[in-house]
């Protein structure tokens, strides 16, 4: 279940709100968790159990490594919870992967299958979630926060229904005192904001991320043959705002409803496309992921407090490789991330010293640029259609095509454009604060109510209308 389908729109989330804000106060978290609950098992009824379990079994781990007395003691049980939660992630998500590496690989020297094996199903959401249950566990270690006395305040921080499918990554240390207490935040404006910034996020995904991957995937799962270099461009440039969009929106809807409930999120995106630099760009895209690296992964390694640049470049590389092998497996996505990690490497080097010559709005074209080509290698189905569309993008192809585009398209990508690059002007800055921080006055939630109403009936009339609904992250 999607927040962007009309199963969860006109069907569960009014009825949970309805029902949520009408039990008295000491029955609202248990309500939540059993809501949760739901949500996961509506997609994935079988694996209920096993997350069950495994959150069980991780929280005797933790309880465990917080009454031990000796400091080696408590390492072995932050060990042990951390295998158990990286075992299962791997044992899910890239078992597959690495059997069909193996396989391949024999294959080639003439071997047959070395490996017999079973595909595994991937629990939805379980790179989110494992990412939260490693939060709890080295947020607990640190002493960051003390852990929690109820098991259903545990089990509630990890499923989480607004943000179990795909974030933002909320840490521990962030929502552990929220769970317990929020009364102060289930106000009229903190309602209201949620509400706007879901119905925003809503047509974020549905009105502009839908229409333009309805175009993009037209393009990239056509034969290679069949399209020119201008298609090809047209394709990644239309992907390249439709998982902006599609992701974004959908963190929008997750911040909204945590809103709706008492909760305040981290933000997850801040203008991506207008950064001058892939160190940027990564400080304002998928921002909670982006912390969770540096704090859990990059700073452990040692960061940039490294004795050579050597050490301080490996930690770069590596933490982006595990940045693209976590979102998916595939070698697609650990290119992609060693793509990144590439660029963030040579911006220490001499790039950065580049960008500070020739400006803000070059570097951010040359960064957007960058950026773009990045994203062919995440949504190609492989390598080779990967380095084949490359191909298509830097060559003078221009033979006859045999796309049609309509005018809704260039309409809404033209409208993606200038939305996605508003921020470079002090005044969309003053609209979002307006819109998602300041106090709603009567005038302002008048207007701001007839805007989101209206986007709201768009947004649902093309949900009712259209089939094409996909979600990216949704896989991750």
């Amino acid at each position: 279940m999607v927040f962007s389908s009309a199963l969860f729109l006109f069907g569960f989330l009014p009825v949970f709100l309805l029902i949520y804000y009408s039990l008295p106060q000491k029955f609202k978290n248990h309500f939540l968790l059993f809501a949760s609950l739901l949500f996961f098992a509506w997609g994935a009824p079988l694996f209920v159990f096993f997350v069950i379990g495994s959150l069980i079994l991780d929280l005797y781990l933790v309880r465990k490594m917080e009454q031990a007395t000796v400091s080696k003691e408590k390492k072995i049980f932050l060990l042990a919870s951390i295998v158990l939660n990286v075992g299962s992630l791997a044992y899910f998500k890239y078992a597959n992967f690495f059997i069909e590496n193996i396989n391949e690989l024999f294959s080639t020297w003439g071997a047959g299958a070395v490996a017999n094996w079973t595909d595994i199903a991937l629990p939805i959401g379980i790179s989110f979630f494992t990412f939260k249950k490693l939060s709890y566990t080295i947020d607990v270690y640190r002493q960051t926060h003390r852990s929690f006395d109820s098991i259903a305040n545990y089990f509630l921080f990890i499923l989480l229904f607004p943000e179990l499918v795909a974030g933002p990554i909320v840490r521990y240390n962030e929502i552990a005192d929220q769970i317990i207490d929020r009364k102060d935040k289930e106000t009229i404006d903190h309602k209201l904001s949620g509400l706007y910034r879901f119905i925003i996020g809503l047509s974020k995904k549905v009105l502009i991320a839908n229409v333009l991957g309805a175009e993009a995937d037209k393009i990239f799962d056509s034969s290679f043959q069949l399209i020119n270099t201008a298609d090809a461009w047209l394709g990644i440039i239309a992907y390249t705002f439709q998982i902006y969009f599609d992701f974004s929106g959908y963190s929008d809807m997750a911040i909204g409803i945590a809103r709706m409930l008492g909760f305040t999120f981290p933000e997850n995106f801040n203008s991506p496309y207008t950064s001058q630099s892939i160190t940027e760009f990564w400080q304002r895209w998928h921002t909670t992921l982006g912390r969770w690296m540096r704090d859990y992964l990059y700073i452990p390694l040692g960061g940039n407090r490294v004795e050579s640049n050597k050490r301080l470049y490996f930690n770069l590389a590596f933490v982006f490789f595990i940045s693209g092998l976590w979102h998916g497996a595939s070698w697609n996505f650990i290119v992609w991330g060693c793509y990144h990690g590439f660029f963030l490497i040579i911006e220490r080097m001499f790039l950065n010293s580049f960008y500070g010559k020739i400006g803000k709005l070059p570097s951010m074209i040359i960064t957007f640029f960058v950026v773009m080509i990045g994203w062919v290698f995440f949504r190609a189905e492989d390598m080779g259609d990967a380095m084949r569309y490359l191909h298509k993008l830097f060559v003078v192809d221009l033979h006859p095509t045999h796309q049609i585009y309509l005018i809704d398209f260039y309409v809404i990508l033209g409208i993606a454009a200038m939305l996605s690059f508003m921020n470079v002007f002090k005044f969309q800055q003053a609209i979002e604060k307006s819109i998602y921080f300041n106090f709603y006055s009567n005038k302002r939630t008048l207007i701001l109510g007839l805007i989101c109403y209206t986007l709201l009936i768009l947004s649902a009339s093309a949900m009712v209308s259209a089939s094409f609904n996909p979600f990216i992250y949704y896989r991750f």
